[in-house]
This record gives C-alpha cells, sequence and structure tokens, in this order.
C-alpha cells in the first residue's frame, strides 16, 4: 500500500534568538542589538534580501554550541510588518536543501515520488547541482533555490542577478533534453505572502528566459511554500507558476 505524504518539518539549527538589525557588511556579516548587547552573526545568503534588512528590524538568529565556530549566531529569518500580522521570512539559503531531502525521504513532494534516496552536490561538467535522486522511478537531478521576493503578490527569484544561477539553468535543460534523467528545480518560498511563481524578470531577464526554455524542455519546475516560525520551517503548498 502506498504512503500517504506527511507533514515535513525542518528544525533550526540550534535555538532561535530574537534581536534588532543594525547592519550588513562583507557579504557574510551581520551586527544586530541582542537582549544582552550588540552581536555579530553569520550571514550565508548572497543576495540582496530587498527590503528585508532594515535597520531596527526583528531578526532570528540560530545559535550554535560548537566552541570551533567563530560566530555562534546564524541568521535565519527576519520579520515583516503587514497590516495583517507580522511574519517571518526565512533567509538561510541551506534550509531549502535540507527541506528537500527530508520531504523526499517522507514522500511529501508528489512530483518527486519515486525516488527514495538524495545524493548531495553530484557533478556535472562546470561544477556541481545541490541533489541526484534516485530510486524505482529512476534518476533526476535538483537544484534548490531559496525565495524571499515577493512582488505583485508573486513569489521571485532571483533577488539580484546570478550567474551561477544561469549555468544551473543550463545544465539541468541540457539533462532533459538528453532524456536519460529527469531534472527538477525547487524553489523554497519561505514566506507565506506570495501567490503564484515567476522569475524576476526586472532584475535577471536572462534568468527568466533560461527559466522559461528549461520547463519548455521539461525540467520540473517546483515552487512550494515554506511556513517559517520560531519552531522551524514546515514545507506547505506548491504555488502556480504565473506567466513571464
Amino acid at each position: 500500500m502506498e504512503r500517504e505524504p506527511t507533514r515535513v518539518v525542518l528544525p533550526h539549527p540550534g535555538p532561535i534568538l530574537e534581536a534588532r538589525f543594525v547592519r550588513r557588511y562583507k557579504r557574510f556579516l551581520v551586527d544586530a542589538e541582542g537582549p544582552d548587547g550588540p552581536i555579530t552573526a553569520h550571514a550565508n545568503n548572497t543576495g540582496s534580501m530587498l527590503g528585508l534588512l532594515r535597520p531596527g528590524a526583528t531578526i532570528g538568529l540560530s545559535t550554535s554550541d560548537n566552541p570551533k565556530r567563530r560566530l555562534p549566531y546564524t541568521l535565519e529569518m527576519t520579520k515583516v510588518p503587514d497590516f495583517a500580522g507580522d511574519f517571518w521570512v526565512g533567509v538561510n539559503t541551506l534550509t531549502p536543501n535540507r527541506l528537500l531531502r527530508r520531504a523526499v525521504a517522507a514522500r511529501a513532494i508528489p512530483e518527486l515520488i519515486g525516488y527514495d534516496a538524495a545524493r548531495p552536490e553530484p557533478p556535472f561538467a562546470d561544477g556541481r547541482l545541490d541533489f541526484l535522486l534516485t530510486g524505482p522511478a529512476g534518476r533526476c537531478f535538483v537544484e534548490c533555490k531559496n525565495v524571499t521576493m515577493v512582488e505583485d503578490d508573486a513569489a521571485m527569484f532571483p533577488d539580484a542577478a546570478t550567474e551561477r544561477g544561469r549555468k544551473h539553468l543550463i545544465e539541468l535543460t541540457r539533462l532533459a533534453r538528453e532524456g536519460r534523467d529527469k531534472a527538477a528545480i525547487f524553489y523554497c518560498v519561505q514566506r507565506p505572502d506570495g501567490r503564484c511563481f515567476a522569475p524576476a524578470a526586472v532584475i535577471d531577464p536572462e534568468y527568466a528566459d533560461l527559466l522559461a526554455e528549461a520547463a519548455a524542455a521539461g525540467v520540473l519546475v517546483l515552487p512550494y511554500r515554506a511556513a517559517v516560525s520560531a519552531a522551524g520551517v514546515a514545507l506547505g503548498e506548491r504555488l502556480p507558476l504565473a506567466a513571464w
């Protein structure tokens, strides 16, 4: 008997500490004001995070007790004010990979049922993709992306021009056209307000064109909402694709 898809929740890497954002600098560093004074945290998101990191904004930092880490805090999420109620937006770019791996194991993504093993970072001609899924359904190469931007009710990626992202789309399209393996791109939308998904053509028009080409070639485009809270990140529903 087929198992029913289960709810997938990814806990944060450590307890969440709320702080007030002060500044971001050197791409990977964030200064904040914590309950007991100034804090410097690591930020692994290299995107622009448009509109999310305003001075004074509430942010959530995971706390690590690893003594080998230079900085014990990692930026996980930022709170967005909204008339219907403030909400968290997840900005940790490792979350989509971790969430997808759990979701595949739990059979929580219908389009990826039939794959039961996820090998991270399989090589390709010009680098690596995020996962190679294997199982009774065959093989499927998957790239994961974190989505934090919403414009006009559409969740959008990227929030900054991305040469690396364009290379991934070119490779996924090649794999789909060859027909031996399947290819997919998983967009993890870590905010609740987008009603659909589209590439951010204004920011990276070439990426938008390449995504259209990839979809036409048979690459699975999988934008899924993820609910972010202090407890963790929960996989939600698949979002429809907007026209672009």
